[in-house]
């Protein structure tokens, strides 16, 4: 990259903006709503926010259905509002990250209205269609049923990773590529600070005439993400969006990878590469099973990826995700120790750390008890296809009460006020019942929170270059309830104990590093919650359930 921002030293705040401050009184999150918490952010010590979609759209995906990419949702405000929140961010030491989302438009983005209507147009090339009026292949989509819709006006059928209303565009059309380019670079003038680019390493689709052999689900249909991602091409269009964009701009470029390997995703962002700064990848927070063994392998297994130049996000939940404390962590009997040992993995593993809104105070998954509590799209069809499939009501609600991704986006708990302070009004999703225990307000007034522990976490980030810039090796491997690693980065050297597991657990750590660190504790949750004294060293040490420890020298 020839930008010379630092941008290493990124701490990102995700802000999900239906869900995050409403100040109209129409129950829905808005622009103007975000501006109002800019003071909030940025004492937190956050130097980025990364705006989920505010584009014009028919929100059939909550936005990333993009009908328009040169005009603000009304739902979220105006142009106007949008130009504010840049320069007071901009005031405040903060970028905008938004939201690239051109894998596919929205079915009623202009382009889609007119490549529809005739074959001849040249925006029918714009988007990827079947060469008569059959199927090319059996591909699920991962919003359930075919990846293919019917287009009665062309006789042909269309392609749609997502919902049938998220037409995917054709990349290898170049005229396409510089209209997006365009917008990216009209973007980028208004002063953002770079993007957040959906699913990116789908854009390249050479062959649509393959399929899998494997088990068909009740309507034939088979998920088939070899045939779609990293597919070959996709290289030459990331290096091109560089050179074309981002390499003229001082920008952060992240890139969410679908079914990325650690092998893969050095090709998107080795320094030699000039493609992107970073990727989020799914192996982690996609496990089935959520043991320590399981986590530390995938976490080695990354670990490549950035000894070899590359560059990884630190996350565990996130607008398309349950919350991590209820996922990863154990949010009934140790809710606070959980959240804070997990915000203490993102923050001191290498990469950059990311904070969805709300896990700075621990908000846990919502209590669904019916079906039409829910909103989000992949949810609604899930409960079609399990109904199908001959589920019961009970089996159906329980799953997705676990894995729907509104969970996350149940409004942001800022008070114990009615609807939790954000709004007035009936919020467009339920909030989460637990706002009157905990919520931001609360919290802003407790000097042991689990706010003040993500207050300490970024402040110790930004102290010792170790946490940015270390190397890192795992240590005390034999523990299975235990995730512990030393990072070391010139004279600095930090040491970090996880015991992610509901017991105390007992290990034996050699003296010599005992002593090398002299019992420099920086940060220790239970003692930050008021619940332990100092430690001192024995040969049998003792972690309690959920217990986090940071030493530095």
């Amino acid at each position: 990259m020839t930008s010379s921002y630092n941008w290493k030293d990124s701490i990102v705040y995700q802000v999900y903006p239906r869900s995050f401050k409403d100040s109209n009184s129409d129950g829905i999150g808005d622009i103007r709503g975000i501006i109002s918490k800019i003071p909030y952010l940025s004492d937190l010590g956050i130097n980025v926010i990364w705006l989920s979609p505010v584009y014009a759209s028919p929100n059939d995906d909550n936005g990333y259905d993009i009908s328009d990419y040169y005009n603000i949702d009304p739902t979220f405000g105006s142009m106007e509002d949008m130009e504010e929140l840049i320069a007071v961010s901009k005031e405040f030491g903060i970028k905008i990250l938004m939201d690239l989302v051109v894998n596919h438009t929205s079915d009623e983005h202009e382009w889609f209205k007119e490549a529809k209507k005739d074959k001849n147009s040249k925006y029918h090339d714009y988007y990827i269609w079947s060469k008569d009026n059959k199927r090319p292949n059996d591909w699920r989509s991962f919003f359930s049923g075919s990846v293919w819709e019917f287009n009665r006006d062309t006789d042909q059928y269309y392609l749609h990773l997502f919902s049938k209303k998220q037409p995917d565009l054709n990349w290898e059309n170049m005229e396409l590529r510089q209209e997006i380019y365009k917008m990216m670079r009209w973007w980028l003038d208004k002063g953002i600070g770079g993007f957040r680019m959906d699913v990116c390493n789908l854009y390249s689709k050479p062959d649509l005439y393959s399929n899998p052999k494997g088990e068909r689900d009740i309507e034939g249909l088979i998920f088939a993400p070899d045939y779609y991602a990293n597919n070959e091409g996709i290289h030459d269009i990331i290096a091109e969006m560089n050179r074309e964009v981002f390499s003229k701009y001082e920008c952060l470029t992240v890139g969410e990878n679908v079914e990325v390997t650690p092998d893969e995703a050095i090709k998107y962002v080795g320094l030699d590469r000039e493609e992107l700064n970073m990727v989020f990848h799914f192996e982690l927070v996609s496990l089935s099973t959520k043991n320590n063994s399981e986590i530390k392998r995938v976490l080695k297994n990354w670990l490549p990826v950035i000894n070899n130049g590359g560059w990884n996000s630190n996350y565990l939940s996130n607008h398309d995700n349950p919350r991590q404390v209820s996922v990863f962590g154990n949010d009934r009997e140790y809710l606070a120790q959980s959240a804070t040992l997990l915000g203490t993995m993102n923050f001191t593993l290498p990469g950059t750390p990311y904070i969805y809104q709300g896990e700075e105070i621990g908000m846990t998954n919502m209590l669904f008890e019916s079906f039409d509590q829910f909103n989000d799209i992949e949810t609604k069809n899930g409960i079609k296809i399990l109904q199908k499939e001959g589920r019961s009501d009970d089996y159906i609600l329980d799953y997705f009460a676990k894995k729907s991704r509104d969970n996350s986006r149940t409004p942001v708990q800022w008070s114990s006020e009615s609807f939790s302070g954000f709004s007035d009004t009936k919020p467009w999703l339920d909030v989460n019942p637990n706002y009157k225990e905990l919520n931001i307000e609360d919290q802003l007034n407790m000097e042991n929170s689990i706010l003040s522990y993500y207050k300490n976490l970024i402040r110790l980030r930004k102290e010792f270059d170790v946490f940015v810039y270390g190397d890192c090796h795992f240590v005390l491997e034999d523990k299975e309830e235990l995730i512990a690693y030393k990072r070391t980065y010139k004279n600095q050297e930090l040491l970090v104990l996880l015991n992610r597991s509901d017991s105390e657990t007992q290990f034996n750590i050699p003296k010599e590093l005992w002593n090398s660190f002299n019992n420099n504790t920086q940060l220790d949750n239970y003692g930050f919650l008021g619940k332990s004294k100092s430690l001192t060293y024995s040969h049998n040490m003792v972690l309690k359930p959920w217990q986090s420890l940071i030493f530095i020298k």
